[in-house]
């Protein structure tokens, strides 16, 4: 038996194809009654309405017969104190949602959210009255909530851990198992003595990723001293300092950069007697080895997602929420050897001869 078609919809129902069409995707222009009796009857035949149709036909006639498979939107949070920091950091997400789109066949539309930007409310107006059901959403500090949007219309991917309100698709980068891998690194170049330094806001909103996987790692990898995390909010010159000289670390890990300067305070000399790795790249001038994290590919792999669940269909909040992760990139710099130096020996005094008398 033959798949149902609009068309053969339209001739059972003694409707036109375009009252059909515009019923099945919920249009303002079909009323209440008309829109239940074709819905109602499309579940019956098994038809089943694929959303990019419409956007396709319409863009092909609008270009002429070039290939394009749809639209999605790429939606940011925008708050007034955001750092420069989640501004470059979104922004090479957001590229990699426009590139990997454009690589399938799919627009990209940018929309900003926030208190002097779009409001939910106007955002899912926008979206629906566009046709647009695709989503991919960047990253933002705290725990969004766009639970105000009406789900049953839209797929979605959220770029960080955890969406909560609600529950969507999560693509990240794999904290924990990027920690496991550069402690290996270390061990594997000779450091015995690792050393992490964490603001609390971070190892919290990480879910304790970073310091979980320096705890385990610190229990299994042999000839390991361990060290206990220095944890503040935020970390200060002073605590640093006391923590370093007391527990000595040949190699420091943190997110912030000046730690170099007070570890050479200390004594320490990098890298001839310590090392020091940044756990985020974006936050360096390139002086320093660093983790780099895959921001383009998240976002490009967060496109992937979302248009695959368009083209199977898949709308609403996931009854299974799932989290894909990408590993994190150690790129070298000047503050990691590739074998830690042997220590200097102090050269023997020469021996004396005894003088006659």
């Amino acid at each position: 038996m033959p798949s149902p078609t609009l068309r053969t919809l339209a001739k059972t129902l003694g409707l036109s194809r375009t009252t059909v069409s515009d019923a099945l995707r919920g249009s303002p222009r079909v009323n209440a009654e008309t829109m239940k009796r074709v819905r109602e009857a499309a579940a019956a035949a098994g038809y089943t309405h694929n959303p990019l149709t419409g956007a396709v036909m319409s863009q092909l006639r609008r270009s002429r017969g070039q290939q394009f498979r749809g639209v999605i939107a790429s939606i940011e949070i925008v708050l007034p104190d955001r750092d420069a920091l989640a501004v470059r950091y979104s922004e090479a997400v957001h590229h990699g949602i426009h590139q990997r789109a454009a690589e399938l066949g799919f627009k990209v539309e940018d929309f900003e959210v926030g208190p002097h930007h779009l409001r939910l409310s106007r955002l899912d107006d926008i979206l629906h009255a566009r046709g647009i059901q695709g989503l991919v959403i960047l990253p933002a500090a705290g725990s969004p909530d766009f639970t105000e949007l009406t789900w049953s219309r839209y797929t979605a991917v959220y770029t960080d851990y955890l969406m909560e309100h609600p529950p969507l698709h999560c693509v990240c980068s794999d904290h924990y198992r990027s920690m496991v891998s550069l402690l290996q690194e270390l061990h594997a170049r000779g450091y015995r003595k690792p050393g992490l330094f964490m603001e609390i806001p971070i190892d919290e909103r990480l879910q304790f990723r970073w310091e979980g996987a320096y705890l385990a790692m610190q229990k299994y990898l042999p000839d390991i001293t361990e060290v206990p995390p220095l944890r503040c909010s935020p970390v200060t010159q002073q605590e640093f300092e006391v923590w370093f000289k007391e527990h000595q670390p040949d190699v420091v890990l943190g997110h912030l950069p000046v730690a170099k300067e007070w570890m050479l305070a200390c004594g320490a000399r990098i890298p001839e007697t310590h090392a020091f790795v940044c756990l985020n790249r974006l936050r360096t001038a390139g002086d320093c080895a660093a983790l780099e994290f895959p921001a383009e590919h998240l976002g490009a792999r967060a496109t992937e997602l979302v248009i695959g669940q368009l083209l199977h269909n898949e709308f609403g909040v996931p009854r299974e929420p799932s989290l894909t992760t990408l590993p994190i990139r150690l790129v070298e710099g000047p503050t990691l050897p590739v074998l830690k130096p042997e220590p200097v020996k102090a050269a023997k005094p020469k021996p004396t001869k005894a003088k006659r008398r």
